[in-house]
């Protein structure tokens, strides 16, 4: 027998993925870490604090990430692009666990500044969904594109030694770059380069603070 869930249970499950995904500790990952089986590099203080600070935007980004898929799950219209969004942010989930271990690892934390991302992230996935599955699609696939530049840029910045942080990054590219071909070939709106523009500048300004705090 289906059970149908109302709408304080829809809530409910909304609020523990909010927990889940804001809280350090609450999530686990369904993949293997790609970092598992890597020695710990040889850092100094300063190469540390930088690859901490890399990390702790990356994981931002999925904090960023999960709510926006979440945001848009929420409103979507066709089953099947719920279904893309639900798929998408199971991979990011294992993206964030990855990220939170190794800050861990790395003597860091997350950034204090992740509930203000989650919840900007959350009301634009909402707002992109209730103007059409087109656009919402459109949005994964321009955020996508934009997150594998970052991570492009992580990998050239981050200590040549630290193989952990670079399986990760790797990683986390690979499946990036997928999320956003199958955003595009499910019927998302190429975003034009303004908006682009406009998009990488704000996420500039995330990566910065994040780096920091």
């Amino acid at each position: 027998m289906k059970t149908t869930l109302t709408a304080i249970d829809h809530l409910i499950v909304e609020a523990d993925k909010v927990l889940r995904t804001l809280a350090p500790g609450k999530l686990s990952h369904h993949r293997p870490n790609p970092a598992g089986a890597l020695p710990e590099a040889d850092m100094n203080d300063t190469e540390r604090k930088h690859a901490a600070g890399l990390m702790r935007v990356n994981h931002s980004g999925e904090v960023c990430a999960q709510a926006l898929y979440q945001g848009q799950a929420l409103t979507a219209r066709l089953p099947e692009v719920r279904d893309e969004m639900a798929q998408a942010a199971a991979e990011e989930i294992d993206h964030l666990a990855w990220c939170e271990q190794r800050l861990h690892q790395l003597d860091s934390r997350p950034s204090l500044l992740n509930p203000l991302w989650y919840g900007l992230s959350f009301g634009i996935g909402a707002g992109a969904g209730l103007i059409s599955d087109k656009v919402s699609l459109g949005f994964v696939a321009a955020t996508e594109d934009q997150v594998c530049k970052h991570l492009d840029s992580h990998l050239a910045s981050l200590p040549e030694q630290d193989a952990r942080s670079r399986a990760i990054v790797g990683q986390m590219r690979e499946d990036e770059a997928r999320h956003a071909e199958t955003a595009l070939n499910a019927g998302g709106l190429k975003f034009p380069a303004p908006v682009k523009r406009l998009m990488s500048l704000t996420s500039r300004l995330m990566t910065e603070a994040s780096y920091r705090l």
